[in-house]
């Protein structure tokens, strides 16, 4: 993968349509974990907010309605506006990360300063909104590093977005959310790999990485507990495991057909939070082994589209954007749907466009319009032009 790069073959005027298949893939996406959330959320939420059977769904509607509203807005604006206002992005992302430790203003759960109350509206999840921070800051400075002639086969040229990298997963991780910050990281390596670092250097950027989440995982006495439930399932299922050994007991009963698609599901409504993280085992009991396969066929169409839009944009910002966007979407989606089957030990991450959260929603929803922005890129002309032969001959001006 050495001096890899992204760059389309095709004319220009072919790039000038949104992708249709990306934008049908986000709605069913969305659709599905819509109609999800309303087969199987009306039990819990009646017993948690005093018979009102409708909350998650009727929230997250509203949720979606913000994300909407971002995903027209990432999918209009023009490609140089966003790099522009990319600084105060990534700088306000950051801000709010750090405000999750302030005393009034950051909102603990569970012992986690994961959160930062905003009035009217509840709370938000500043390390989702990192998520995306963290791909389009990356793809800003690989992609600018090619233009300027700063990128080069020198690990120096690496130094500063790794800075950047590891300033958000240290501050993500200082706010006890190790999964999150893993797949920061994760997202953030494989940006380096396809904007041409050298496979010797992810040596030590894994090493570091197994060292950092083996410490954080056993300072913390719950994360040690998770993992002793995973290997020993039958000793802690009525304790550390209980959601883990519902999830499987719904999957189980779902069968092949499942139990359709009716609100009366028998094992959803015992797993505590199947409106948050474990709502696919919800589908999988209504849908069965069916259903399973639809979603990911489903989820493979999603990331068909989105990587062909990745290696077909002729503006290489919108391409690493929408690589690191894709990937972070689509692992994300993998390792959650490994928790809810008991295949990785649990971990406290969301299946987008499916788990109730509006931090969630709205986020993945932004990044899929980042994704249908790129799919009608044009050559930056103001910024490079490139050869026959993929590489950039001439430049007039920097992307700033």
């Amino acid at each position: 993968m050495k001096g890899y790069t992204f760059y389309a073959e095709r004319p220009v005027d072919m790039q000038h349509k949104t992708d249709l298949g990306l934008v049908v893939a986000t709605l069913l996406m969305w659709g599905l974990g819509m109609v999800t959330m309303y087969i199987c959320t009306p039990d819990t939420a009646a017993r948690l907010f005093d018979g009102d059977r409708y909350h998650f769904v009727v929230r997250h509607v509203i949720n979606s309605a913000v994300g909407f509203s971002l995903l027209l807005f990432f999918a209009i604006i023009p490609m140089d506006k966003i790099r522009k206002l990319l600084p105060l992005f990534v700088l306000g992302t950051l801000v709010l990360c750090f405000l999750t430790f302030l005393p009034k203003i950051g909102v603990k759960r569970n012992g986690a300063p994961r959160w930062i109350a905003v009035p009217f509206m509840g709370t938000f999840q500043p390390s989702e909104l990192a998520k995306f921070a963290v791909v389009l800051f990356l793809a800003n400075l690989f992609d600018r590093q090619k233009v300027t002639g700063e990128y080069d086969d020198d690990a120096n040229s690496f130094m500063k977005p790794l800075g950047g990298l590891l300033v958000f997963v240290s501050v993500v991780f200082a706010q006890k959310d190790l999964s999150t910050g893993i797949l920061i990281f994760v997202v953030g390596a494989s940006l380096f790999f396809v904007s041409g670092a050298r496979i010797s250097w992810f040596f030590p950027l894994f090493f570091l990485g197994v060292l950092a989440g083996g410490l954080l995982t056993f300072k913390e006495e719950y994360r040690v507990r998770r993992l002793i439930a995973f290997f020993k399932p039958e000793q802690f299922a009525n304790t550390t495991g209980y959601q883990l050994s519902q999830s499987k007991k719904a999957i189980i009963s779902g069968g092949v057909w499942g139990q359709g698609l009716g609100t009366g599901l028998e094992r959803t409504p015992y797993i505590p939070e199947v409106y948050a993280d474990y709502i696919f085992a919800g589908w999988t009991e209504a849908m069965g082994f069916i259903g399973v396969i639809a979603y990911i066929l489903l989820l493979v169409f999603f990331a068909w589209r989105a990587f062909k839009v990745s290696f077909t944009s002729p503006d290489r910002f919108a391409a690493l954007g929408t690589f690191g966007c894709t990937v972070t979407i689509v692992v994300q989606s993998l390792l959650n749907l490994a928790v809810v089957c008991g295949a990785v030990p649990t971990t406290g991450i969301p299946l987008p466009f499916f788990s109730y959260g509006g931090s969630s929603i709205i986020v993945t929803l932004a990044m899929c319009g980042f994704m249908l922005n790129a799919s009608r890129c044009e050559y930056p002309s103001d910024s490079y032009a490139v050869s026959g032969s993929n590489k950039i001959e001439s430049y007039e001006t920097v992307v700033e």
